[in-house]
C-alpha cells in the first residue's frame, strides 16, 4: 500500500509533506511479526511516530489503515494533546457500524484469493505467479484480521474535521456506511465518492490529493 504514495508529493503542495507508513511484517519489514490486534499496533506505531508530531499534521487511511489513523487520532487527541489537524479515511465502515457476514480472514485459501481477486486491486503479476501469492497471503489475512476483530469503544468525538472517500461500487462497504463518520467529530465533515470498486484510489489519486489540497487550504497558507 506504500507505493500509492510515491507520486503524491507531485501532486500536492510542496507545504505537505507525505510521510507513507510501513506496517510490520509487510515490504522493507517483511521479516517483522505480524500484528493480530489492532490497538497494539496503534501503540506501536504512535511511539514511532511521536518525534515527528511537533507540527501541525493530518492523517490518511485506506481500509484498515482508516481504523488505525481514527484510534491513532483518538490515542493523541486524549493522551497526549497532540490530535491531527484532519483525519482523511477513505474506503472502510465508520468504526461504530456493526461488522456483518463471514469474516473474510477464516475463509478457505481459495475462497479467500476469489474475493481477493474480485476486488480488482492485486496486480496480475501477483495473482498468476504462486510464490507471490504464498507470500501475500498471510500479509492480506492480516490485514483483514485486523480490521474484522476490531472492536469499537464509545468515547468523545474528535474535534477536527473528517473527510471520508468511498468507491461507488465499493463491495466491502456502502455510502451509508462511510457516511456514519460524521458521527465521530464534533467539527465538519464531507462524504466524498469516486467511481470505482475498493481501490479506487489507484484511478482517483490526482482528484484525491486535489481534495487533500482544498481541506488542508488553511494550514497551508498558515506556513507560507
Amino acid at each position: 500500500m506504500c507505493t500509492i504514495f510515491r507520486e503524491w508529493p507531485n501532486w500536492l503542495p510542496r507545504e505537505i509533506e507525505v510521510w507513507p507508513v510501513e506496517l510490520p511484517g509487510r515490504g522493507k519489514r517483511l521479516k517483522e511479526p505480524l500484528f493480530k490486534h489492532l490497538i497494539p499496533l496503534v501503540d506501536v506505531m504512535i511511539a514511532d511516530l511521536f518525534p515527528y508530531l511537533d507540527k501541525p499534521f493530518a492523517l490518511f487511511g485506506h481500509s484498515l489503515g482508516a481504523l488505525l489513523g481514527f484510534e491513532m487520532a483518538r490515542r493523541l487527541s486524549r493522551d497526549y494533546d497532540r490530535g491531527p489537524v484532519h483525519l482523511f479515511v477513505s474506503g472502510q465502515d465508520a468504526p461504530q457500524v456493526p461488522k456483518t457476514g463471514i469474516p473474510w480472514h477464516t475463509l478457505p485459501d481459495a475462497d479467500f484469493w476469489q474475493r481477493i481477486r474480485d476486488l480488482n486491486g492485486t496486480p496480475d503479476g501477483v495473482i498468476n505467479q504462486p510464490e507471490l501469492m504464498h507470500l501475500m497471503l498471510p500479509i492480506l489475512r492480516s490485514d483483514f484480521e485486523l480490521s474484522e476483530k476490531y472492536e469499537y469503544h464509545a468515547g468523545s468525538a474528535l474535534d477536527c474535521p473528517i473527510t471520508a472517500f468511498g468507491g461507488t461500487e465499493d463491495p466491502l462497504t456502502s455510502t451509508g456506511r462511510i457516511g456514519a463518520w460524521r458521527q465521530q467529530t464534533q467539527a465538519t465533515f464531507k462524504l466524498i465518492l469516486f467511481p470505482g470498486s475498493h481501490f479506487f484510489l489507484h484511478t482517483a489519486q490526482r482528484s484525491l490529493c486535489d481534495t487533500l489540497t482544498r481541506e488542508l487550504a488553511a494550514y497551508i497558507s498558515s506556513t507560507v
